[in-house]
């Protein structure tokens, strides 16, 4: 919403200055102004800005001075751009250092309006990709803006779990190569023989089972944007082969000797220390810096707690089914804050799904949270269950009676849901819904009719 977008207005006329702070303010947008680039530099320095919107030609440093200053300080702010001086080369240097956009003087009030809707816009889209309002998540968004428009190659550094993917499909969703397809490769999941094959296609006869020929993932992708995951596990000749895709846009399928050109703009992503392995020469070190023009790192989970509610949020939504909306207690919450989530997001995920499994009714208390979290964050284990006993009375019971009554237990117990109900049970689904019909079992509040089924189980609700 345009009330909570800050926008640092930079000109060296007062009079300029004043025209946009009016007509902004008056848009719900918050500013601030600065007469120069450099006193804009120390205010962006001292708050974050969403916006700079820096005119080209001031006195002292330019725009343009202002920008690489921005950008070498690594700073989140999207730059906009104002000239009525500058050339074609000057917008496109602008736009090659980062900035997102730009606005010709005289500054028609509706364009205006509209290139800011458009940058924020695109910022709130991250917002629904990539979740959290940290600081450190504030800024990727940001350099991800930032960057998208560019087809250098970038490289994703961060620990396993901390949605390298997702950054990837940000820049291509957010790039001018949107239209185009995104593909993924997953260089350690795939067979290193295999492999360059699906990188660089294969003629027909190339090797034993390569029946027909086949068009590599440089090929599909071009004009698209190709990501491969895990860049640090490709061996040392196949590393050979993607330099040149990425130097000369040039690829050959196995087995032949045409050159095919290729324009894909790539993402690479490694959790793996590169630096080490270009040491050790396990890495060609010529690919490594044509990989890492553009560094993009990801802060891992324990380094953005304060995120973690709005995934809770996320998660638990994902996990809810018709009437079942799932919550977290906050003492719950508490202790997911305090753990570290060595596996990241990911992990977090996966430990919301269980809980919601498991726990009884709609609500994720403390004692639904895997034990191991629970044991590194202080709480202590819940006492284990004392074996299951059961006395049988001299004059004998009806086995049946003993399962009915079980089975009306665990349906009461998970509100009638035959998924966690089955598995409290140890059984099956279909086998539950089987016996919940031969004893004509159902919710006390359902009124069959006479030709009705003697057990109808209410939905599914987990999925």
């Amino acid at each position: 919403m345009p009330t909570k977008r800050s926008i640092l207005i930079v000109d060296d006329e007062k009079n300029q200055r004043d025209i946009l702070d009016m007509i902004l303010s008056a848009e719900g947008y918050r500013t601030a102004t600065a007469p120069s680039a450099e006193a804009a530099l120390r205010m962006a320095r001292a708050e974050r800005f969403d916006v700079v919107l820096t005119d080209l030609k001031m006195g002292g440093q330019s725009g343009l001075d202002l920008l690489r200053a921005l950008t070498q300080a690594d700073s989140s702010q999207l730059v906009i751009l104002m000239t009525a001086h500058g050339s074609i080369e000057s917008v496109k240097d602008a736009l090659r250092l980062g900035a997102v956009d730009y606005l010709e003087k005289p500054l028609d009030r509706e364009r205006l309006l509209t290139v800011l809707a458009q940058a924020l816009s695109r910022l709130d889209a991250l917002d629904a990709d990539l979740i959290g309002n940290s600081e450190p998540m504030q800024k990727l968004k940001k350099i991800i803006l930032k960057v998208a428009a560019s087809d250098e190659t970038v490289l994703v550094r961060g620990e396993s779990g901390t949605g390298k993917e997702l950054v990837a499909r940000a820049l291509h969703r957010h790039s001018p190569r949107a239209a185009a397809v995104f593909h993924v490769v997953n260089c350690a999941a795939i067979n290193e023989n295999l492999l360059e094959s699906e990188l660089f296609g294969h003629e027909k006869g190339a090797f034993t089972g390569a029946v027909a020929e086949k068009k590599g993932l440089f090929e599909v992708a071009d004009r698209g944007t190709l990501f491969l995951d895990e860049i640090g596990e490709l061996n040392v000749a196949l590393q050979a082969k993607l330099l040149r895709a990425l130097q000369e846009g040039e690829v050959q399928r196995v087995g032949s000797t045409r050159v095919i050109r290729v324009d894909v703009r790539v993402v690479a992503a490694t959790n793996r220390p590169l630096e080490d392995m270009v040491a050790a020469k396990t890495f060609r070190e010529d690919l490594y810096y044509r990989l890492n023009v553009i560094p993009i790192h990801l802060p891992p989970l324990r380094d953005r707690r304060e995120d973690i509610p709005l995934l809770v949020e996320r998660f638990l939504a994902r996990q809810s089914r018709g009437a079942t909306h799932y919550t977290i207690t906050p003492e719950a919450l508490q202790v997911l804050q305090a753990y570290d989530w060595p596996g990241n997001v990911r992990q977090l995920e996966s430990a919301l799904k269980r809980a919601a499994l498991l726990c009884e009714g709609d609500t994720i208390g403390v004692e639904d949270l895997p034990v191991e979290i629970r044991q590194a964050t202080g709480v202590p284990a819940s006492a284990p269950a004392p074996p299951f006993q059961f006395r049988l009375p001299p004059e004998g019971i009806s086995f049946e009676e003993v399962e009915r009554s079980l089975i009306v237990q665990a349906m009461e117990k998970t509100d009638w849901n035959i998924t966690r109900a089955a598995k409290l049970l140890g059984l099956t689904f279909r086998t539950l819904q089987y016996r919940l019909e031969k004893f004509g079992l159902r919710r006390p509040s359902d009124t069959p009719s006479d030709d009705a089924p003697a057990a109808e189980a209410p939905p599914d609700r987990t999925g």
